[in-house]
């Protein structure tokens, strides 16, 4: 059992909270048994080291069994060093430590996808990880993080998206340019979220939402440039019907996301 917070290998593991840490490796840092039995379930080839308390093991059995299916061997750790490994507070008794897997953009395109969610300049990695969960959760066919979003293997991205990085591809590092380029070529409409856009009920009821659709979604504090604004699509807006002065980013993303699904499978 692993009983030295201090230890060089579980400094190692809890550097990977730092993104220099996780380009140099290539690795990422998982926590919480949701993340963890999400990627045993469904990417195990990607898990290198799993960490846990014998508390925690006895307590998710699943996690316990399916490390065991996979060949993978659960180490045993104390909760202080757990502590120390996590980027979390309380990691709830799971550390694991995985592969990271980029996806090119080509290959997403390739795939002839009918919904899709671009990030642009998306900065909080809260917002990220949630969109991510929200587009899997509405069977978007994939996500693309722009070079000027957060790191999609930033831990608190990770977390929020609650396991669904393992479901769903996530591309990273393109530029919009490119990105718009692709969305065009493969005969998807691109609508933008914007707040000073067409009414998102409008959009609905003309039938617009039911085409094949890549949504971009800018920066939680600017929004998107007039710049990117004139090469869309059409521009749509999620009205605001009680008192609030705005909507979350993630929030607007998720409506918008869904609306599509709704459309596309009616």
């Amino acid at each position: 059992m692993l009983d030295n917070p201090r230890s060089p290998r579980v400094r190692a593991v809890a550097k990977l909270a730092k993104r220099a840490a996780r380009d140099e490796t290539g690795v990422f840092l998982l926590e919480g048994p949701q993340a963890v039995a999400e990627a045993l379930t469904f990417r195990p080839d990607l898990v290198v080291e799993l960490f846990a308390t014998p508390t925690a093991l006895d307590r998710y059995t699943d996690i316990a069994g399916a490390a065991a299916a996979a060949g993978i061997e659960v180490e045993f750790v104390t909760e202080a060093v757990l502590e120390s490994m996590a980027d979390t507070v309380t990691p709830q008794g799971f550390v694991a430590v995985c592969h990271q897997f980029p996806i090119s953009v080509k290959d997403i395109f390739a795939k002839k996808p009918r919904l899709i969610a671009i990030l642009e300049e998306v900065r909080d990695p809260g917002n990220a990880g949630t969109i991510i969960r929200a587009a899997d959760a509405a069977g978007a066919d994939a996500v693309i993080l722009t070079g000027r979003s957060v790191d999609l293997y930033n831990p608190k991205v990770v977390r929020a998206s609650t396991g669904s990085i393992f479901h769903l591809p996530v591309a990273v590092g393109a530029t919009l340019e490119d990105v718009r380029g692709r969305v065009q070529a493969a005969g998807l409409q691109l609508l933008a979220a914007d707040v000073k856009g067409d009414d998102l009920l409008a959009a609905r009821n003309s039938g617009l939402l039911a085409a094949p659709t890549a949504w971009l979604f800018g920066n939680e504090a600017r929004g998107l440039t007039d710049e990117d604004l004139a090469k869309v699509d059409r521009s749509i807006s999620v009205p605001l019907y009680g008192h609030a002065e705005s909507m979350n980013l993630a929030t607007a993303a998720s409506v918008c996301l869904y609306e599509s699904a709704f459309a596309q499978r009616s």
